[in-house]
């Protein structure tokens, strides 16, 4: 028999399949449903960042920008190297109007990984 997680049935391979069937939701335009299938997932593994961060971008997607800043700040807790959650948070701090917060994730992204998006999002003078 499968080992399951805690009172909630889930089995290791179904975490799995809810994880890969999330990002190909996110990737068809449907990050609410991603949302849902990941909540499951991080509510039986809520230390797994891979999830949190996919969560995090499908709460943006869905412009759902309080969630998408408090899992990008969970992942960033976990991973302050994490060039991408930076610039992500960086980006939800600007459709939310505060500019200085986003500045300043913008530059950290670039400083961690000198991609040229995140140059052109730091706006280096």
């Amino acid at each position: 028999m499968p080992e399951t997680s805690g009172s909630t049935g889930r089995t290791p391979e179904t975490d799995v399949i809810d994880f890969r069937a999330a990002e190909q939701l996110l990737a068809a335009r449907d990050p609410r449903g991603a949302v849902k299938l990941l909540d499951g997932v991080i509510a039986a593994h809520p230390e797994n960042t891979a999830a949190r961060l996919l969560r995090a971008r499908a709460f943006f997607a869905a412009a759902q920008l309080r969630p998408a800043e408090l899992e990008f700040t969970i992942v960033l807790e976990r991973e302050p190297d994490n060039a991408f959650a930076h610039f992500a948070l960086g980006r939800t701090y600007e459709r939310q109007g505060r500019p200085d917060q986003a500045k300043r994730h913008f530059r950290l992204a670039a400083a961690l990984d000198p991609n040229p998006e995140y140059l052109k999002a730091a706006r280096f003078d």
